[in-house]
């Protein structure tokens, strides 16, 4: 789940939502980045379905105890998560090995340097998982894949960036991921003549980008949810979030800055 602390309320927006975005953003790339070719639809289902882990398990959230608010996706523990990225991974492959490989890679990185024994564990399995499914691709190329891997980086990151970020902050109020920027993978960098997209809110509905990389501007949907705290003190955070109406935010990608 990715919360939001609105002050008077938490703001929730499930991971798949997420990566919806990120589905969306992909679908309108600019074709000297994702060409046509027989790669384009695993890239596409890699990149809308990268957090399918979290499907299920954000219907009913967890609540931190320490934190007294909900778990977000960076602070809910790994050892857990090892358990839904495999079985992520897992669905995703039943529909299209490349995209597996691709959503294996992104979740692999994430815990290359925890020496937990469960993301030790996790690690070896999905590196021998991805060795199996480049036997299978035929001539694997290696540095077509990392640039649709920088893809899937770039695009949840910016995707991200909409849902971590009060529509129309300023820059000082951004979450901190992204007060630099949002990188850009050397592998990538060609396509987009840039190692960062600077990018801010004009205002409520528009993030504005000094490199985009779509052809046009684009017009996307968050979803989100709106929880009072005083009702999640009061009926707990799964009744509170189950009975919340969805709410459905117009956001407009555009470029330059």
């Amino acid at each position: 789940m990715i919360v939001r602390d609105s002050q008077e309320a938490f703001v929730m927006i499930e991971q798949e939502h997420h990566a919806k975005l990120s589905g969306e953003m992909a679908a309108c790339l600019k074709a000297t980045i994702l060409p046509g070719n027989e790669f384009k639809q695993s890239v596409l289902y890699a990149i809308k379905n990268h957090d399918y882990a979290w499907k299920e398990l954000d219907k009913q959230p967890f609540w931190n105890d320490q934190k007294q608010q909900p778990y977000n996706f960076t602070d809910f523990r790994n050892p857990p998560k090892t358990v839904f990225y495999k079985h992520g991974i897992d669905e995703v492959e039943k529909q299209d090995t490349y995209a597996a490989l691709l959503c294996s890679e992104h979740y692999t990185r994430f815990l290359l340097n925890d020496s937990n024994e469960a993301a030790r564990s996790f690690v070896l399995f999905e590196r021998q998982r991805q060795e199996r499914i480049r036997q299978t691709v035929g001539a694997f190329d290696e540095e077509r894949f990392f640039i649709h891997y920088g893809l899937l980086q770039f695009l949840d990151n910016l995707s991200l960036f909409v849902c971590l970020n009060e529509p129309g902050s300023a820059k000082q109020d951004e979450h901190p991921f992204f007060k630099d920027g949002i990188p850009v993978s050397s592998s990538l960098s060609p396509f987009l003549n840039t190692t960062k997209v600077n990018l801010r809110w004009k205002n409520e509905q528009t993030v504005v980008m000094d490199t985009s990389p779509f052809s046009r501007p684009i017009d996307i949907t968050l979803e989100q949810k709106w929880l009072p705290k005083e009702t999640v003190f009061a009926k707990g955070v799964i009744n509170s979030y189950v009975n919340a109406d969805m709410q459905k935010v117009p956001i407009r990608l555009t470029a330059p800055i």
